[in-house]
């Protein structure tokens, strides 16, 4: 964990990086809305994994200190351990995509209807509740927990770059063993061929092995076939499995309630509508979900995201110590104002109407929860520059509410 929030500056360096040759080049990469989407469901896996770990370190770590013996850590155990953990994500990953149920624990990666950095790190908030089971087996062998922490987190950290359009394929070579930038753009495409294909996280070798393998060819069109159409975080999380169990209890039959769950992503029963093909989609005829609001509420939203980007890293660097480490309740407080923060950042993009009230809300909670923290550690300056914020935002959203009354622009 301490390896992702640490590149996190790395992340944000390289994004910029990315950004700058997409404006440099006219390229259209990036979408204020959909990449502030992307992190924020970033910042929420992140939040969510405070809580996760613990619970799901716990079986990894009682496996291995029941294990028959146990693996010395050098470099040789650290190449096979990083072969047995890219070889379990395969199988994780591969299986999101096949069985319905799992699919609601990732879809959320792959909702982004652009392919750049920030994808990378839109990541669903209760993936690692059911993918800490694959990795079982190699606590069973003997593979220390914190060695396995670090390799996954290598694996996880290998990942990010291959989110890009601005690098091509590579060498032969390359291409044939590792996972690469092109074939992972295959892998977020939804053309019916590149559906459920490349699902390797750092070797190609396992799709290629077991037969899932796709060259990148025709041009992608990123994104799912049925698009979540929303900014919120929260909603984007759970709104694949509010729909599924909402067409579950729809079925007469017990058997296809649980054949709903584990068949792959779309399948219904005959009395529901039966399988539908996915659609024939091309860069032309393809629209993307968007929304639009004015460039002064715009930059509100970036800023009001550049606090909670702030905050959250603080709080996810500070989050073992104290006072965190002793209170539950705070920690909780600062999780849960975080998530508001973001949900209601989503819904600014969206302009819903019930942001109004919440804004208000958030900004008056936050700074008092902030200013109240900040003061039991005699920080006065701190609290003087949250007050000043607090107030700011207050007459900076004040000046756009307007905008949340209106049906166009």
């Amino acid at each position: 964990m301490s390896l992702i929030i640490f590149a996190i500056p790395v992340f944000f360096f390289l994004i910029g990086i990315e950004l700058l040759v997409a404006k440099m080049r006219h390229l259209s990469f990036y979408r204020m809305n959909d990449a502030i989407a992307n992190l924020s469901c970033g910042i929420g896996s992140q939040i969510s994994g405070i809580f996760l770990k613990t619970a799901t370190f716990v079986g990894y770590t009682y496996l291995y200190e029941h294990s028959i013996w146990k693996v010395e850590n050098n470099i040789a155990t650290f190449i096979l351990l990083f072969i047995g953990v890219d070889f379990f994500y395969y199988w994780f990953h591969r299986l999101a995509h096949e069985v319905s149920f799992l699919w609601g624990s990732h879809v959320v990666h792959h909702q982004s209807e652009e392919y750049n950095l920030t994808v990378a790190l839109r990541q669903a908030w209760l993936q690692g509740a059911f993918s800490w089971v694959f990795y079982l087996p190699l606590a069973v062998v003997g593979f220390s927990p914190e060695a396995f922490i670090t390799i996954a987190s290598l694996q996880t950290l290998y990942q990010f770059w291959i989110h890009t359009k601005l690098i091509d394929k590579m060498h032969p070579a390359i291409e044939y063993i590792f996972c690469t930038p092109s074939h992972h753009r295959v892998h977020h495409g939804q053309n019916p061929k590149y559906i459920d294909k490349n699902h390797a996280g750092t070797l190609i070798i396992w799709d290629r092995l077991f037969n899932t393998f796709e060259p990148e060819e025709e041009e992608v069109v990123y994104g799912i076939t049925t698009a979540a159409n929303s900014w919120n975080p929260l909603w984007v999380n759970f709104e694949y499995w509010i729909d599924l169990f909402r067409e579950a209890f729809r079925v007469h039959k017990i058997k296809n309630f649980f054949l709903m769950m584990i068949k792959a992503p779309g399948w219904k029963p005959e009395e529901l509508g039966g399988i539908q093909p996915p659609k024939e989609v091309t860069p032309e005829t393809f629209h993307k979900y968007d929304t639009e609001i004015s460039s002064g509420l715009t930059n509100y939203a970036f800023f009001q995201f550049v606090l909670v980007l702030l905050v959250t890293t603080s709080f996810l660097v500070f989050q073992d110590k104290t006072p965190f480490n002793e209170n539950l309740l705070l920690k909780i407080g600062a999780a849960s104002l975080i998530i508001f923060s973001l949900v209601n950042i989503g819904g600014i993009f969206e302009r819903k109407t019930w942001v109004v009230l919440f804004e208000y809300l958030r900004i008056i909670a936050t700074g008092v929860f902030l200013i109240l923290f900040f003061q039991h550690f005699s920080l006065v300056t701190f609290s003087i520059v949250v007050a000043l914020i607090s107030v700011l935002s207050l007459l900076w959203f004040t000046k756009f509410r307007n905008e949340f009354t209106l049906k166009t622009l």
